[in-house]
């Protein structure tokens, strides 16, 4: 949700699977403000590959800080929840989730109970990237940047989702919003709250920030992620929170 995927160009330099692009926020906010930017975004990342992790070869990412920094924004939580994989497998054809293989793997996706134990998980998850984040950058502004909002507001129709799997959604991004806020307050770091100001710009809105389901096609925003119109508006409001 950070690193952009598929909104061109790509980051020089970025590894292939990053996803990362040279209009995310990051970048964005980094050529608004005059800062020097590291961007360490990367596709797919859940909070374990900020924290200690190596993703695809790639050390930490908090390994990227060195205490010079004025300024770090993190966007993270979501793939701990399986929140756009859960939404990406819900397209998917029913049948799907009776075969062999593919079928308990979404069958768990798509589970009330699984999907709450891992948001319980998440909320001390984000509290300990918070607590690191400032270890490593105690001059710096930290600032939890949280998700735009993907499923339009309840009663209204999500096509090609379920109606009871994009309740699922909701309540996984309601919730992943709730965590972010109480960690960025235990922290003492702020809070850009996007999901609220993007509740009108949801993918199946006149004027979306983020794309619906869908198959990956090359040059385009990846499905369940940020168009470059989200990614401006993003940039937008870390700038504003800033002064």
């Amino acid at each position: 949700m950070a690193a952009g995927p598929g909104i061109k160009p790509s980051a020089p330099g970025a590894p292939r699977r990053a996803g990362r692009s040279a209009r995310n926020y990051p970048h964005l906010v980094a050529e608004r403000l005059g800062l020097d930017l590291i961007d360490v975004t990367y596709s797919g990342a859940t909070t374990a590959q900020v924290l200690r992790d190596k993703q695809n070869g790639v050390p930490p990412q908090i390994d990227a800080l060195d205490g010079s920094e004025a300024l770090v924004t993190v966007t993270i939580g979501g793939n701990d929840a399986g929140y756009v994989p859960l939404l990406t497998v819900a397209a998917w054809p029913r049948l799907v989730r009776r075969l062999p293989v593919l079928g308990p793997w979404v069958r768990n996706l798509l589970d009330a109970d699984a999907r709450e134990k891992a948001l319980q998980q998440v909320a001390a998850s984000l509290v300990e990237v918070g607590r690191s984040i400032r270890a490593r950058s105690p001059k710096a502004t930290v600032l939890f940047v949280d998700y735009l909002t993907l499923l339009p507001p309840v009663g209204a129709p999500a096509p090609p989702l379920a109606d009871a799997d994009a309740e699922l959604g909701r309540h996984v991004a309601d919730t992943l919003e709730k965590h972010t806020g109480a960690a960025a307050a235990e922290t003492g770091a702020g809070w850009v709250r996007v999901a609220e100001a993007s509740r009108d710009h949801h993918a199946w809105s006149p004027d979306p920030w983020t794309t619906r389901p869908g198959f990956p096609w090359p040059g385009r925003p990846a499905p369940l992620h940020p168009n470059a119109a989200g990614m401006r508006a993003v940039a937008d409001m870390v700038a504003a929170q800033l002064g």
